[in-house]
């Protein structure tokens, strides 16, 4: 099964050996070098000054700094200054610089298999939200309202240079004007948050630079849904990370703390989804993705780009355990074979929990937006979207649902789009 993979090492810097003089050895070599996030307590109000110093003094190279959605910097860090800087007595916790890969399997039905056709903004294209899609950046794009955004990764760009965040964003927002396609919650102005680069390469530290960002301008610029079809190997410790020392976490729940509703791939590893982050975290809506090649319920449609089964849990996705906590922040939509924007201008059919993530992005703009979630609280949110996809009867739904469910698995109820 062919996938995009998005991925990054750690980097490891190896000090150089000195010249020896006269017979003298010259001084071993320092401990290798390694990516590392120091979270600071939140009542740390010079974020600046206390990352230089610690530059200054135990030679660490901050690479980005974090001011709302927790305290802190990134920074490469010697194995030998680490624990110099973890004892700092400013210091909570240090957090490794994890990989992180954006979730798309290979090469749209989907608004329709939802119902999103039907909702009361798909021919309007007016908003009084916005949503940040951090990702790969997105557009520029004919289809797609891009209304500003931020560079998290190299470069001072926030446009797409690798694809998979502009097909993210389409699908969320493509505007409805008989040209190419149409998203869920159509023209609705988008905030490109790039934190991967044109390689589709990038960092915990940058991802969370993303979310800084968003925490930061919530309010004024009234982002209130947030789509992030990455991930990567973590557990939820149901702390926000305080306890296993989870800096992404920590920033994720500042972040909902704003007021922004996270909604995340929940993996393409056919495994169970507590084990992959932040679609663990209890506090985003995970995803999971359902094959449909038709649009419609009832199953029967013939397959287009991959050979798998119609209205049936797609065969990459991620799951959770039926009763596990993971089961109160769960929901299907469709993941297979889905068409959107592209990079260029262009348009691209991939398959991924990646691409199910933003149809319920989508609605939960469109919830939010409409007035149909009269709490607009994250929890709230989440609550209303799993509660009306459970509504609805049972030919609406799936092979795998909670209603005609595969032994041992959970991936939710198909989301509903129709009623908002």
């Amino acid at each position: 099964m062919k996938r995009i993979a998005i991925t990054v090492s750690i980097a490891a810097v190896l000090a150089a050996t000195r010249l020896t003089l006269m017979g003298q050895a010259g001084p071993p070599p320092q401990a290798a070098a390694r990516d590392f996030i120091v979270v600071f307590y939140d009542d740390e109000r010079d974020v600046d000054g206390l990352a230089a110093a610690h530059g200054r003094a135990y030679g660490a190279s901050v690479s980005h700094l974090y001011h709302s959605a927790l305290k802190g910097y990134a920074a490469t860090i010697s194995q030998a200054r680490l624990g110099d800087i973890r004892r700092d007595p400013r210091v909570a916790f240090v957090s490794e610089d994890r990989p992180v890969e954006a979730v798309a399997q290979t090469l749209p039905t989907g608004v329709n298999r939802i119902d999103g056709e039907i909702s009361s903004h798909y021919s309007s294209n007016t908003w009084n939200i916005a949503v940040a899609v951090i990702d790969t950046g997105s557009g520029p794009h004919s289809d797609l309202n891009i209304v500003g955004g931020k560079n998290c990764s190299n470069g001072i760009s926030f446009s797409d240079g690798n694809g998979h965040g502009t097909h993210v964003a389409g699908t969320i927002g493509a505007v409805n004007n008989s040209v190419g396609v149409v998203g869920v919650a159509p023209g609705i102005p988008i905030y490109s948050v790039r934190v991967l680069n044109n390689q589709g390469s990038g960092s915990w530290s940058s991802i969370i630079c993303g979310i800084d960002w968003v925490t930061a301008n919530a309010s004024s610029l009234n982002i209130k849904v947030a789509n992030m079809s990455l991930g990567g190997a973590g557990t939820d410790d149901g702390n926000c990370g305080n306890s296993n020392s989870d800096a992404l976490h920590k920033a994720i729940c500042s972040s909902v703390a704003a007021g922004v509703t996270y909604v995340v791939a929940a993996g393409n590893d056919n495994v169970d989804l507590s084990g992959f982050v932040p679609a663990a975290y209890n506090e985003v809506l995970a995803v999971t993705a359902v094959a449909d090649f038709n649009g419609q319920p009832g199953g029967g449609a013939a397959a287009t780009c991959r050979s798998e089964v119609d209205d049936t849990s797609a065969v990459f996705s991620n799951f959770t355990s039926p009763g596990s906590s993971d089961e109160g922040h769960t929901i299907a939509a469709p993941g297979v074979c889905i068409y959107s924007t592209w990079k260029g201008g262009g348009y691209n059919t991939i398959s991924g929990t990646s691409m199910a993530s933003p149809h319920a992005a989508g609605t939960a703009a469109l919830c939010i937006g409409t007035g149909a979630c009269t709490d607009a609280t994250p929890s709230a949110v989440i609550t209303k979207l799993r509660t009306d996809a459970s509504s609805q009867p049972f030919s609406y739904g799936f092979v795998g649902d909670p209603t005609n469910p595969v032994a041992g698995r959970y991936y939710g109820y198909l989301i509903y789009a129709g009623g908002y």
